[in-house]
């Protein structure tokens, strides 16, 4: 904290020669500039000045340079104040405003090197202190170019350019491999650049890529999320959502063990999620030719959110190819294939597909139940 001694001023009052006498005061002009720690400019900082003769206060803030300015400050003590964002950076007490333009600056770096200086630390502290402040400013630079390469991927993507996208990620990922959020990032420009190949090799490639780099996000993020104490659930719901991508993309890539391993990590750390991470593992084992996994799957989406219709209709599919034939070639339908199907229509009466349910229970001579979605009449 900073410390000034009281300048005292000579306050001149001017009387005007007029009918009624009125008496104009002067006022003095304030102006400085506002640095953080990095010495970088504070910029939209609020710079209070409170004059501890009269209470009167002065509310300036700081442009993009960190500078401030005002011409009319009454002369007097002040109580002035540096805050950003509700929080106090720096405050000077006694600090004299004549009628000559006052400076006041507001040097963060400064401060910190004259407070260890008062807290007798020895040469060597004070060198270890300028070391963190040095990595400290390194890291700053760092971030400011890491966000500069995501958001030229993020525009790259949003425009279809994925190869752009990945080259800006892949750059950001050798400034620092330790940023999960950027490893996923990569991960979904070479998954959906994947999917747009025609090539069948090219598009294998580029999955390959994209389960790595998500498998590399995943690790970091895990790592930390084991490491904090304090879990959130929004910290598990965004592993999660890495699990869940790096599922997607193994399906793809051919790989459903390692796809369902990643949808059940994801439905683990985001129970709110679970139905949709259930019903993709039942999908990638309908892909699999597993039936009866993809049913035990979707039954465990049914679960998790009895409303979800979709879970219904798709446990209706499996089932029905376990459908089998009598001796006179009556189709008997597996157990649970009717129930599913109509549960589907009473949940979705129009849905995208009603009209694949109804004709897979008509497959199976099953009764349509034809009120899903009507009103039924009041009782005269």
């Amino acid at each position: 904290m900073k410390k000034y001694s009281l300048v005292v001023a000579l306050i001149v009052f001017l009387g005007g020669l007029c009918a009624t006498p009125v008496h104009a005061q002067a006022f003095g002009s304030v102006k400085g500039v506002c640095k953080d720690s990095s010495g970088t400019a504070i910029a939209d900082a609020i710079v209070e000045w409170h004059n501890l003769d009269n209470g009167r206060k002065y509310t300036l803030k700081t442009n993009g340079k960190g500078e401030y300015f005002s011409l009319g400050i009454e002369p007097g003590k002040y109580e002035v104040t540096l805050t950003k964002e509700g929080k106090q950076l720096d405050k000077v007490n006694g600090f004299g405003v004549t009628l000559d333009e006052m400076h006041l600056d507001f040097d963060l770096k400064k401060n910190q090197e004259a407070a260890a200086k008062g807290q007798g630390l020895t040469p060597e502290q004070l060198a270890a202190m300028k070391e963190a402040q040095a990595k400290h400013e390194k890291e700053v630079g760092t971030v400011k170019a890491l966000n500069e390469k995501l958001l030229a991927a993020k525009t790259a993507s949003d425009a279809g350019d994925f190869d752009t996208a990945i080259a800006q990620l892949t750059s950001a990922t050798e400034m620092d491999a330790t940023r999960d959020l950027i490893w996923f990032k990569l991960g979904d420009a070479y998954r959906n650049s994947g999917l747009k190949q025609t090539d069948a090799a090219e598009k294998a490639k580029r999955l390959t890529a994209a389960t790595a780099d998500y498998q590399k996000a995943v690790e970091l993020k895990q790592k930390a999320y084991d490491a904090d104490p304090k879990k959130s659930p929004d910290d598990g719901k965004m592993l999660a959502a890495y699990y869940n991508n790096l599922a997607d993309a193994n399906a793809k890539a051919g790989k459903p063990d390692d796809a369902v391993k990643a949808y059940t990590q994801a439905a683990t750390l985001n129970p709110s999620g679970a139905a949709q991470y259930y019903f993709n593992i039942g999908a990638v084992y309908t892909n699999a030719g597993k039936i009866d996994d993809a049913i035990a799957a979707f039954d465990k989406s049914i679960a998790a959110d009895p409303t979800k219709a979709d879970s219904y209709y798709q446990k209706g599919v499996n089932l029905i190819s376990k459908a089998t034939t009598d001796a006179s070639g009556k189709v008997v339908p597996a157990p649970g294939t009717a129930e599913a199907l109509n549960k589907y229509l009473e949940l979705q009466p129009t849905g995208p597909y009603a009209d694949g349910a109804k004709g897979m229970l008509q497959y199976i001579g099953s009764k349509i139940e034809t009120t899903y979605g009507k009103q039924k009449p009041a009782r005269k």
